[in-house]
């Protein structure tokens, strides 16, 4: 069979078949890289400084609709509601957040047993790269500008240990505080006291922590077009194999009726020696 395959021609269509599945699989790729299209960013305002109390409502689940949001808030930070969060990298360094309980002016109260008078929202202040070089919170009315998040989920069976956290989560954060919180956090880019920025220490790093990228959406069609095309690809080879296999059987039926006779010829009869007798030997008498 290898060689009809060299045979000019279906070297040409060899050829040809690579072509065609090349441009097929040129169309999957770009069908591939449809299929996973990012969500339009919605008309919003994240980068906008809004007002938290207006922005996030405690009690409630957080809406994805002001996740990244940049807000503000009036309160007062309580020195002895902090804890570190390890396992935080900057700069690709793992260290420790610095999440403080803030209280809001103007926040709605929740009500219940375990309510708090004032509605509390963790505040991520700062990374360091060793728990040692985390101070507290500044003192006073501090207006506080960052961006809100929503909480993380705690990790199961992990005791951080006193003055630790595994998360910033809001229902592990409110047991430890034992405070009514708001339903996220909020990552802090600037305190401010009196009208002058309160700086973070020679040993703190501020997050900056920029919007998440908008999420992908999977368009099934294109991803069903992209294997369409990979099938393609292999038909058009598998198209060629199989014309070279019906030639090559074609030239092993020639070979066979060149070499043999077909099935209705018969063989002729061979021609008779005339020399040949065909009469027996005499029987020889045996004489007693």
């Amino acid at each position: 069979m290898l060689k009809t395959a060299l045979k000019p021609r279906w070297i040409a269509g060899l050829v040809f078949a690579l072509l065609l599945s090349g441009v097929f699989v040129l169309l999957s790729q770009w069908q591939l890289s449809r299929s996973a299209q990012h969500e339009p960013p919605a008309p919003s305002s994240i980068e906008e400084v809004k007002p938290l109390v207006d922005v996030l409502k405690p009690g409630q689940f957080f809406p994805g609709s002001v996740s990244d949001q940049m807000v503000t808030a009036t309160g007062t930070y309580d020195p002895g509601k902090q804890v570190l969060v390890e396992g935080r990298l900057y700069n690709n360094q793992k260290g420790f957040w610095i999440v403080s309980a803030f209280a809001v002016d103007n926040a709605p109260a929740l009500s219940g047993v375990a309510a708090s008078p004032q509605t509390w929202i963790p505040v991520a202040r700062g990374w360091v790269a060793d728990a040692a070089q985390a101070g507290p919170p500044p003192s006073g009315t501090i207006t506080l500008t960052g961006r809100l998040i929503p909480s993380e989920a705690p990790v199961p069976n992990v005791d951080a240990g006193p003055g630790r956290a595994s998360a910033v989560s809001s229902a592990e954060l409110v047991n430890t505080w034992e405070v009514s919180s708001y339903p996220g956090f909020v990552a802090a880019t600037s305190e401010v006291s009196g009208g002058v920025t309160i700086p973070l220490g020679d040993n703190v790093q501020a997050l900056n922590i920029p919007p998440q990228p908008p999420a992908e959406q999977v368009n099934w069609l294109n991803l069903f077009y992209a294997v369409e095309w990979v099938v393609f690809a292999g038909f058009s080879i598998f198209i060629w194999w199989r014309l070279v296999k019906d030639d090559y059987r074609r030239d092993l039926e020639e070979d066979d009726d060149e070499d043999g006779y077909g099935e209705d010829e018969v063989e002729p009869a061979k021609p008779v020696d005339a020399t040949e007798t065909t009469n027996p030997e005499p029987e020889q008498k045996v004489q007693q």
